[in-house]
């Protein structure tokens, strides 16, 4: 079994910053690769970020919507089973239910492409 529980979440105000942890338990962290993405009211989910385990070493590659690049950055702290997300510059349309995803398989920027995902914490950015 997969678990991942998100955290981290709040309200702030427009410029500032959170940082989001998921914390994975089970087989989370041997996926290929772990990501976050995002739910605002009446939208549909869509993808924030994710990092990639390299199959023939120890590296990682990062991969970010163009919303984002350049604000938000994702982590990964193995010896702590933990995905983080840091989140600077932070702008209303920010705004939604981030969510923690894993998967094997791909691909690794939408939503069909994860297989455990956690429940959710709520990101309010006001003007």
């Amino acid at each position: 079994q997969v678990q991942l529980v998100e955290s981290g979440g709040g309200s702030v105000q427009a410029g500032g910053s959170l940082r989001l942890s998921c914390a994975a338990s089970g087989r989370a962290f041997v996926n290929r690769a772990m990501g976050w993405f995002r739910q605002a009211p009446g939208k549909e989910r869509e993808f924030v970020g994710a990092i990639v385990a390299a199959i023939s070493s120890s590296g990682a590659s990062t991969y970010y919507a163009d919303s984002v690049k350049g604000r938000f950055t994702i982590s990964k702290d193995n010896a702590k089973n933990t995905l983080y997300l840091q989140m600077n510059s932070l702008k209303p349309e920010d705004t939604a239910v981030y969510y923690c995803a894993a998967t094997f398989r791909g691909p690794w920027t939408v939503v069909s492409g994860y297989d455990y995902w956690g429940k959710g914490t709520q990101v309010t950015v006001s003007s």
